[in-house]
């Protein structure tokens, strides 16, 4: 069973082709570069984004290269801000150039002292004439240096956020520290100290940040479980073919029970996550809510379970398991972050109870009129079967492709 369809499936099978042969290379703008001339980026045109796509190009990228998937996905959370909430002419300029991977995009929005508290950011943006002046410190912002347009979130009132699109070389925006993490990943802290954009840089109705940031955050969560199920799956691929070679006590260590045992629990667990990835890409493909919940579930069980099976699979290799160099050593590195970004574990737990304890009933979601038909939005024809929430868990079944 699959929330795909035959077309998602091969998105996956060929992102996985372009990122074996990405694999190694660790310069950004060259990733993004190869990527827009496979094609890859075009899922971020306006009018195209769609979940289920977005997630089977993720999860292909991370089976081979975490970090050829870190700089496909940042196209698009860089730029579905200013595709939800810009106007036509922020769309074409900034949206329409990520899509071809002509300009770099990064998402503004953690700050030291606003991490998982993201209405408590400092940053502010003060109104002038003709225009604002954004002063404050970002910090654990991808693609800082890389980039050449961020989404900056923004205090504009006591208890409002307002989204602002700002361009790298704007006097006032500093690339004030490069971070480096346990694994490949351009990073860093970026600065604005008096600086100045136009008024048509914001994006929508000033107040409106807030809104704007949860709504990209429920459409890339589950793209983060995507990539984990990438991710885990490769770890599972190189474990099996380890244990098949790898010989002790006069036998293939897939001979003996606990490590079959320990396969078996690693297979299921990728399956759940692999599902609760796909329903929520395909809850948000519907079209008729945000999927809130849906999404937490998916990042939650996902990055977790990701953790898991690649832990196991470096013990299922032994000593060699943590060699720098070996396949399951980088995904170790690779995997531990997911559980952080776009909302940390904990924060989805919480996100979860929420919706259990104060369910919602959310209005369609908006879509602006650059963003075309939702085609593929067909509701199943099965009913809830006692699930939380009334979702039902049978695939879509609907010939609409990506």
């Amino acid at each position: 069973m699959s929330f795909y369809e035959p077309a998602h499936e091969k998105l996956l099978l060929r992102a996985r082709a372009v990122g074996t042969s990405l694999a190694g290379r660790e310069e950004p703008r060259a990733l993004v570069e190869a990527l827009a001339r496979e094609g890859l980026l075009r899922v971020f045109a306006p009018g195209r984004l769609r979940a289920r796509p977005l997630c089977a190009l993720r999860e292909g990228l991370a089976h081979a290269s975490s970090l050829a998937d870190t700089m496909f996905v940042m196209q698009g959370l860089g730029s579905y801000p200013i595709a939800h909430s810009g106007n036509a002419a922020l769309v074409h300029r900034y949206v329409e150039e990520a899509a071809a991977g002509r300009r770099i995009a990064a998402f503004a929005l953690t700050e030291p002292e606003a991490g998982s508290d993201a209405a408590s950011l400092r940053t502010t943006a003060r109104r002038v004439r003709g225009g604002w002046v954004l002063d404050g410190l970002k910090t654990l912002i991808s693609n800082a240096g890389v980039a050449d347009f961020y989404t900056v979130f923004a205090r504009t009132g006591a208890k409002e956020l307002s989204a602002f699109v700002v361009d790298a070389d704007a006097p006032g925006l500093t690339v004030a520290r490069r971070i480096e993490l346990i694994a490949p990943h351009p990073i860093g802290d970026v600065a604005f100290r008096e600086c100045r954009v136009p008024e048509a840089a914001r994006l929508g109705v000033r107040g409106s940040g807030l809104e704007t940031a949860f709504a990209t955050l429920d459409l890339f969560r589950p793209s983060v479980g995507a990539a984990a199920v990438g991710l885990a799956q490769r770890a599972l691929d190189e474990a099996v073919e380890r244990v098949k070679t790898r010989r002790q006590f006069g036998s293939a260590l897939s001979d003996f029970q606990g490590t079959r045992f320990r396969l078996a629990e690693m297979q299921v667990e990728l399956d759940a996550a692999r599902l609760l990835v796909q329903r929520a890409a395909w809850l948000w493909d519907l079209g008729r809510e945000r999927p809130t919940l849906a999404a937490a579930e998916a990042k939650l069980f996902a990055t977790e379970a990701a953790q898991r099976i690649v832990d196991s699979a470096v013990q299922l290799h032994g000593g060699l398991g943590v060699v720098r160099g070996v396949v399951v050593e980088r995904l170790y590195r690779e995997v531990r972050a997911l559980r952080i970004y776009e909302g940390t574990s904990e924060i989805q737990k919480l996100i979860i109870a929420r919706e259990l304890l104060h369910p919602r009933t959310r209005p369609p979601r908006r879509r602006s009129p650059d963003r075309g038909s939702l085609r593929d939005a067909t509701p199943p024809r099965a009913t809830s079967q006692g699930h939380p929430g009334g979702v039902s868990l049978r695939p879509h079944t609907d010939n609409t492709g990506p």
